[in-house]
């Protein structure tokens, strides 16, 4: 923890390790190189010890498990509101994964299971993680995909997303995000079902209560944050 709080402050050589930590040079080494073999540790271009990628994914998993205590009443709320299974997902690489679901109880319906991995390149869900990336990932992102750079603008400009077949035939989606520290988005809240209830414009139906839905959840997540 000495070494860790030391790096809060930014890059530091072995030298300024040392000198911040009161640690002798051989232990500071030991434990920095250690910490680095398990990712909580890396180094820059110059080889100055910096805080690693692994303290990123545990608070990222810290943020999921506040992320789903807020959205699970939430989503029960969105499908009682529009009678349609309402899903979580999050981005995990290529893919993007169910984190949690409220289903609708009877009737023909579109079940995601909570913990399924679907493609990034269909899907109105996608559509959202997508659309807000930084340009170079997005457009890599497109590649194989069955929306265009077009559809992803559109979505920045209106606030969410709607899919026509696009991940199954016969079945429709809208999806808008949900936004974390920053205003990075972090998840997409979703409304699927079969087309013949959901139209070929499942926007027109269903965007305002999806879009409501996430708003209440990154405002939730904001107010928690602190």
């Amino acid at each position: 923890m000495l070494v860790l709080n030391a790096l809060e402050a930014g890059p530091a050589s072995l030298a300024s390790l040392v000198q911040t930590t009161g640690l002798a040079r051989p232990t500071a080494h030991r434990l920095a190189v250690a910490l680095e073999h398990h990712r909580l540790v890396h180094r820059d271009a110059q080889g100055r010890f910096i805080l690693g990628p692994r303290l990123a994914e545990l608070a990222v998993a810290a943020g999921e498990d506040r992320l789903l205590a807020i959205a699970q009443p939430v989503l029960a709320q969105l499908r009682d509101h529009t009678g349609e299974s309402a899903q979580l997902y999050r981005r995990q690489g290529d893919v993007r994964v169910c984190v949690a679901a409220a289903e609708r109880s009877s009737g023909l319906r579109d079940t995601v299971p909570v913990g399924s991995a679907l493609p990034m390149t269909a899907g109105s869900a996608a559509q959202v993680l997508l659309a807000w990336e930084e340009p170079d990932r997005l457009h890599r992102g497109l590649r194989g995909a069955k929306f265009e750079a077009a559809t992803l603008a559109a979505v920045r400009r209106r606030g969410w997303a709607q899919s026509v077949g696009e991940r199954e035939p016969g079945v429709g989606s809208v999806s808008a995000p949900i936004r974390g520290a920053g205003g990075r988005v972090i998840a997409a809240i979703s409304v699927s079902g079969p087309l013949e209830r959901l139209t070929r414009s499942p926007g027109r139906l269903h965007a305002a209560a999806v879009v409501a839905a996430a708003e209440k959840i990154t405002e939730a997540m904001r107010r928690t944050a602190g």
